[in-house]
């Protein structure tokens, strides 16, 4: 099972929702080695026109799984050395690095792109941009504040087809100028960095030759101030790893929760009460589910968020299925 299994819904040693005192338990102060983060901001842009230059250009191939279906249906006009090809993109994205592998890993000769270019798609490579040019400037005006300018790297895979219709993909880099205002800490021995998270999509692009494009592109840059810190905090110690659980032995964890015997709810009902659906004796603590509950004077009576079970006891678990119970009296 994992941490978020019904049958761990209450575990005091699990990660969940607290549920009474969240102060019950905090049995420690744990020094952990972290990155705290002092401040952070996110700007969303489009970038028209942007021109990029594309390197590191390798041929999209099939893995060595798909040799033997490498072809992709195309529609091609060809006369003498040219061909005019209309090509559906691939529908099973790829990363310049894949593509790396499978070009190495093919058994024949690699092509060469050939005649015009066909932009298809770019995005992001990776969600780590690189910060340049960074200056931090201190405002006298606003402490803790300071001026932060800099350039942030995002990085790109450029998706393209030839006059031929193969497909190739190259690796580019989009700059980002940023100036605005971030909280930065004092100076201390252990120094502050900056960060940024990038992400990215290409809109639409088309080719200017000499392995350019113009592109837009929605680009997406958080900077983050941080630094490697020592902090103490407190805790309910350690978790307690439970046991996977295989997704084919669960299907019978319900029916085997079951009694092994019908229950009569009629027998749970005092001599002398009126019995009605889905009631139940708060002398004897009966469990049943009839349908909804009627109110029984001087009980506690709980219904499961799942099955439907209704109980006189103030029990949170549902001895049917183990889901959480609900208060309705």
């Amino acid at each position: 099972m994992s941490f978020y299994s019904y049958k761990n819904a209450n575990s005091d040693t699990c990660p969940g929702v607290v549920s009474g005192n969240i102060l019950s338990g905090l049995n420690q102060r744990v020094c952990v080695q972290v990155k705290n983060i002092y401040d952070s901001c996110m700007q969303q842009q489009q970038l028209d026109d942007e021109r990029i230059t594309i390197e590191n250009i390798v041929p999209v191939l099939p893995g060595s799984d798909c040799l033997g279906n490498a072809g992709r249906p195309c529609a091609c006009d060809c006369e003498g050395n040219r061909c005019s090809c209309e090509c559906p993109p691939t529908s099973i994205p790829i990363t310049h690095d894949e593509a790396v592998q499978n070009a190495e890993n093919s058994p024949g000769p690699l092509p060469r792109p050939y005649g015009a270019w066909t932009f298809e798609s770019c995005r992001s490579s990776t969600t780590a941009g690189r910060i340049s040019n960074l200056s931090v400037e201190r405002m006298s005006d606003r402490p803790q504040f300071a001026r932060v300018r800099c350039t942030v790297d995002v990085p790109l895979d450029v998706l393209f087809l030839d006059q031929r219709c193969q497909e190739w993909m190259g690796q580019t880099v989009v700059k980002v100028d940023k100036d605005i205002l971030l909280c930065i800490p004092d100076d201390s021995i252990i120094p502050f960095t900056l960060e940024s998270l990038v992400s990215a999509i290409c809109v639409s692009g088309s080719y200017i030759g000499n392995c350019s494009f113009d592109i837009t592109v929605c680009v997406t840059v958080v900077l983050k101030v941080l630094a490697e810190v020592d902090i103490l905090i407190p805790t309910y110690g350690f978790c307690q790893v439970p046991p996977c659980e295989e997704f084919a032995e669960n299907v019978c964890d319900e029916f085997f929760s079951l009694p092994l015997f019908p229950q009569s709810s009629c027998a749970l009902e005092p001599v002398g009460e009126a019995t009605g659906s889905g009631t139940a004796s708060a002398a004897t603590g009966g469990c049943y589910s009839c349908g909804p509950a009627n109110p029984v004077r001087g009980a506690s009576l709980s219904q499961c968020s799942n099955c439907g079970t209704t109980c006189v006891s103030g029990s949170t678990l549902c001895p049917r299925c183990g889901s959480t119970m609900t208060r309705l009296s």
